[in-house]
């Protein structure tokens, strides 16, 4: 089994060398990673710009890229690089990510973007998340991306991504896992001026105390790791029909 292992928070974190160790276990690990931070990024890819590419030492390993792109840059640059030295990749890990990627996150995570790269590129697609972005309790998430593996290789479907997230706490605080759904996860937030002219995105969750166990935006907060299938067909299929009949045509 081979497995790509990718990030966005960059190749020197510790989250990505935490799962990279622990799948290594159980598989022959490649990574490619961003050479610095690239958060937010979601799927986005690099056109008409030259991307860098370098070999790098890295541990567990069994050989590693570091990249000037974006996550998503680097699961295409992993998934091309190491075919064409004779290791083709069974399966794309993106994370450990240090901060959640819950409810409306995903639309910006470059995790999860990248995650959503290896599916779309036929890859089944695993993305891991600890809920700090000072995380540093990995020992849980860890275990968690190698027990799917086997589940996520047989019984789902390679255009589907597992997005996992962990709370940032020992084991035993853990109060368990829960199967959830994609939730929506407000911030308040703004552009806030900055004394060198520019504007700077900040701002924070509101309250989830009132919405559904069923979401995974509450689920780490109760304590609880998370597991969401996702999907990226964008198609909103119960508006087809309505759609169908709107009753638009072209003039002329």
């Amino acid at each position: 089994m081979n497995v790509l292992v990718v990030n966005d928070d960059g190749i020197n974190t510790a989250g990505i060398k935490a799962l990279t160790a622990a799948l290594s276990r159980v598989a022959d690990v490649y990574v490619c990673a961003p050479d610095g931070q690239r958060s937010g990024k979601s799927q986005s890819i690099t056109i008409g710009q030259t991307v860098f590419v370098e070999p790098v030492e890295f541990p567990f390993a069994k050989a590693a890229l570091s990249t000037t792109g974006t996550p998503a840059d680097c699961t295409k640059i992993g998934l091309q690089f190491f075919a064409e030295k004779g290791h083709k990749i069974d399966m794309v890990y993106t994370g450990i990510n240090h901060g959640s990627n819950l409810g409306k996150d995903t639309l910006y995570s470059g995790t999860v973007g990248a995650a959503m790269e290896g599916a779309v590129s036929g890859c089944h697609s695993v993305a891991v998340s600890v809920d700090s972005h000072q995380a540093s309790h990995f020992d849980v998430a860890c275990e968690m991306a190698v027990d799917v593996m086997d589940f996520v290789m047989n019984e789902t479907s390679v255009d589907t991504i597992l997005n996992i997230n962990v709370p940032d706490l020992p084991r035993e605080e853990i109060r368990g896992i829960r199967y959830t759904i994609l939730g929506n996860r407000y911030y308040i937030d703004k552009f806030d001026a900055q004394e060198d002219g520019g504007y700077k995105l900040d701002g924070e969750p509101c309250d989830l105390s009132d919405v559904s166990k069923e979401l995974d935006v509450t689920a780490t907060t109760d304590g609880y790791a998370s597991i969401t299938p996702l999907h990226f067909d964008y198609t909103q299929y119960g508006e087809l029909e309505k759609v169908r009949n709107c009753g638009l045509k072209i003039r002329g």
